[in-house]
């Protein structure tokens, strides 16, 4: 087959076609391989709640035929001419952005992800020449090779989806808070995709790592298979109680409704409660719980490139992999309603390579 042909062959992927969500099989063009781009042969996707916002029209913004997935890995099938950075043959991921300006004030300080003009995201997004995006639930991948990440041979590739959303997504507000130093004291709400990577990395880190959840399910995963140090049921008022200053920091992962100021009374004095779950639209809090303790509240959305790299290698050197699920295309249907009950440990990951026609 002529590069021509690899270029511009139809790209096959699963879709939903409306707000029902199912996904069936789809096919489309990927846009020609230009002289900075890298395109990847998807061989996992990893399954994130964002899969089920598009595809449900959640955030009311979803245009069919929608192809989902932004936990994209894979090999490096073609460069184009310019491309220094891979070469055929590399293990490459993708995430959950495609591009941004690439030379405002953000994006020049490596904060891609708050690009000035807004970014290019890889599900429900649109493409400078006018086509939309479409994610990984599909067969190959063209993005410009700033925002391809190389991924270390040695590190599975169906382990390393999850880390291209779940695991930057925790991994960005800890090291912007300087959570990755030994001996202080991180609680973790929620253990999920996203809650069970910050434990890791809190563990990683040298942190006292206490886990929060409304499920005492969770417990035994917790303290004997992710190694916490603690577990407390968030429901139990006593044990909340007996927590009562005594963290520095808060990773907030929950997507569910949940009282804040209750965890805002945890941290200690100058304490920071990280936001990176959604758990509703709108979120109250008693001016209180920032005033009488100097503690703040902060928001992160994934991170930009140089981090993403920089942790997809902490990754690879400390041996750290999510706890995933593998499964056929066949099955995503299955999986999207699995996630919507949190019946999963802790992340699906599709096997694009070998399941998808």
């Amino acid at each position: 087959m002529s590069s021509d042909q690899v270029m511009r062959k139809n790209c096959h992927a699963w879709a939903a076609r409306d707000d029902s969500g199912l996904l069936s099989p789809y096919e489309f063009e990927r846009r020609v391989v230009g002289s900075d781009d890298v395109s990847v042969k998807i061989t996992h996707c990893g399954v994130c709640y964002a899969d089920v916002a598009y595809t449900r029209n959640k955030r009311k913004n979803s245009v069919y035929p929608l192809v989902p997935g932004h936990e994209i890995v894979g090999i490096v099938q073609e460069v184009g001419g310019n491309v220094g950075s891979f070469k055929i043959g590399d293990h490459a991921g993708v995430g959950t952005y495609l591009d941004s300006c690439r030379h405002c004030e953000y994006c020049d300080d490596g904060q891609e992800v708050y690009c000035s003009k807004g970014i290019t995201v890889t599900i429900n997004g649109t493409c400078a020449d006018g086509t939309p995006t479409r994610g990984g639930y599909s067969s190959f991948i063209v993005v410009h090779e700033r925002f391809c990440y190389k991924l270390p041979e040695k590190y599975p590739l169906a382990l390393a989806a999850p880390l291209l959303c779940a695991g930057i997504t925790v991994y960005s507000p800890m090291i912007q808070h300087k959570m990755n130093q030994p001996g202080k004291s991180v609680g973790v709400v929620g253990l999920g995709g996203l809650g069970h990577m910050a434990v890791k990395f809190a563990k990683a880190f040298g942190l006292n790592v206490t886990v929060f959840s409304t499920s005492m399910s969770k417990k035994n995963d917790a303290l004997n298979s992710l190694k916490a140090d603690k577990f407390v049921l968030s429901s139990d008022k006593e044990q909340m109680a007996a927590m009562a200053k005594s963290l520095d920091f808060i990773i907030d992962t929950a997507s569910g409704d949940h009282p804040l100021d209750l965890y805002m009374s945890l941290l200690k004095v100058g304490g920071v409660l990280a936001l990176v779950g959604v758990p509703c639209e709108e979120i109250k809090l008693n001016p209180l719980s920032l005033l009488m303790g100097m503690r703040s509240i902060s928001g992160s959305a994934v991170g930009g490139v140089k981090r993403t790299q920089e942790m997809i290698d902490f990754c690879a050197k400390h041996e750290i992999y999510p706890e995933i699920e593998v499964i056929p295309i066949q099955y995503a249907n299955e999986a999207l309603e699995r996630l919507q009950k949190s019946d999963v440990k802790y992340r699906f990951v599709i096997d694009i390579e070998n399941s998808l026609q």
